[in-house]
């Protein structure tokens, strides 16, 4: 008869290098073998940047860590939102990562822009879809401060509430954000907007963890990975959890922004560059009426601009991102 430490150490998922799964359920993620991965707190000034950070918690079960540009010295000067999803094939990662905290300082120092990075729950073990309801009350909390009144409850915060220009509010994804975006765009389309106030002005989807059918793409861990987080009724490129070109899926005019910039690269190990090819196909014959521009970066792996933000390919990029956040 097995014993419960039998069942403590029998692996029955070995993912990659990103996780196990025991028999018992606990999930092992494999953090050290990525010193990027590793949490750090927020800083009243990064040195480099400028930038100030704090964590808030929104929800019992949501939290995120917002970023001030420096040189916000008065509330009449109103900056762009940003709402950011961190990536980690929706079982991976944190909004409280150093990787994030160096990128999203830099990121917010170039556009001028505040941003709340979102903490959400990981699958597997909650549902993909309570990865979308997290990430859904996160981004109507911030919509929520676009009330005139001066302050309607105690869980707002100053920062967003002086400083927020909502017309001017992106929600931006790399990888398993990339899917969070997708879906945040398509709920607010169908619901008219986050909030009757606030709509998504861009989209940035950055090495979107979203699949399509492509010769052995059965092979990519990234596929391997969906059909084990999947519920047994979503676990296939059927789905349009993961596939936005699926049979049943949603017709994609109905995406709820007025711009979309999609960036992929040439050498992404996980989401093939076809995909954002594949994507904005269908996003042009839908008949959506934003504005859309697909980037593809040369001799790039996945979320280069995470690992690297100082390289001329990345700095290049996050310019690019900044003069997106920047416009109405």
């Amino acid at each position: 008869m097995a014993n419960s430490n039998d069942n403590n150490n029998e692996v029955v998922t070995q993912m990659d290098c990103w996780y196990r799964i025991y028999k018992n359920g606990r999930v092992e993620r494999l953090y050290d073998t990525n010193n990027l991965l590793t949490y750090v707190p927020p800083s009243l000034e990064d040195p480099i940047t400028g930038v100030s950070s704090k964590d808030v918690t929104i929800s019992p079960h949501v939290s995120a860590r917002l970023y001030l540009p420096k040189n916000t010295n008065n509330s009449t000067q109103k900056l762009p939102i940003i709402v950011y999803y961190h990536g980690g094939a929706l079982v991976l990662g944190s909004a409280f990562f150093n990787a994030y905290q160096r990128y999203l300082n830099v990121l917010v120092s170039e556009s001028n822009a505040i941003a709340i990075s979102v903490e959400y729950r990981l699958a597997p073990e909650h549902d993909v879809t309570t990865i979308y309801e997290d990430s859904w009350t996160a981004l109507q909390w911030v919509a929520s401060h676009a009330n005139e009144k001066k302050f309607t409850s105690g869980n707002e915060d100053p920062w967003i509430k002086n400083y927020g220009d909502f017309s001017r509010l992106s929600v931006i994804g790399d990888s398993a954000g990339g899917n969070i975006v997708y879906h945040m765009a398509m709920r607010a389309g169908r619901e008219g907007g986050i909030n009757e106030k606030v709509a998504i002005n861009g989209s940035i989807f950055v090495c979107p963890y979203l699949l399509v059918p492509l010769e052995n793409i059965e092979q990519n861990v990234s596929y391997k990975n969906w059909i084990v987080i999947s519920s047994p009724s979503e676990a296939g490129l059927h789905s349009p959890m993961i596939n936005p070109l699926a049979e049943n899926a949603p017709s994609l005019s109905q995406l709820g922004c007025s711009r979309m910039l999609l960036c992929f690269a040439e050498k992404d190990e996980y989401i093939p560059k076809e995909i954002g090819v594949r994507f904005v196909e269908g996003v042009k014959k839908s008949g959506w009426k934003g504005d859309l521009e697909l980037i593809e970066v040369e001799d790039e792996g996945h979320c280069f601009q995470l690992a690297n933000p100082e390289t001329e390919k990345s700095q290049n990029l996050i310019k690019r991102f900044a003069a997106f956040i920047q416009l109405k």
